[in-house]
């Protein structure tokens, strides 16, 4: 089974801009947060958003070219063929709009939590299930 891909646009707004003039690093991993929780929110169930939350234990990006103010970005994310325990590996490419190469790659590790408990869960199959084709 492969990971379902799940997309975004979003604009490259001045606020996103740094010094350099170029999109700050902190932007790419908040678009690569707010398409995950998209996704998220687009695969689960009412019963799991209820019930469930997620954190990140890590991210990791790769810088291969610098988006500017004006730019339109496509975001695509899918999460690896299968977690680990309670982890589940995903992966957001940040492209320019038109171009065929990720200007951003970030690789980000998530953690599932009981939303009442606070504690690490176990990802369930049923869940699994509802992120592969």
């Amino acid at each position: 089974m492969a990971a379902q891909s799940f997309t975004q646009r979003f604009p490259v707004v001045a606020a996103d801009i740094d010094e350099l003039g170029h999109v700050n690093n902190i932007v790419y991993l908040r678009w690569a947060q707010e398409i995950a929780i998209a996704h998220w929110r687009s695969r689960a169930s009412e019963e799991m958003l209820a019930g469930l939350v997620w954190v990140v234990l890590r991210h990791e990006a790769d810088y291969r070219a610098a988006l500017t103010l004006g730019d339109e970005v496509e975001v695509r994310t899918h999460v690896d063929d299968a977690p680990q325990g309670a982890a589940w590996a995903r992966f957001v490419d940040i492209y320019k709009v038109g171009s065929e190469k990720p200007a951003v790659q970030i690789k980000s590790n998530w953690c599932l939590l009981d939303a009442n408990t606070r504690r690490v869960k176990r990802v369930p199959l049923e869940l699994v299930q509802r992120f592969l084709d």
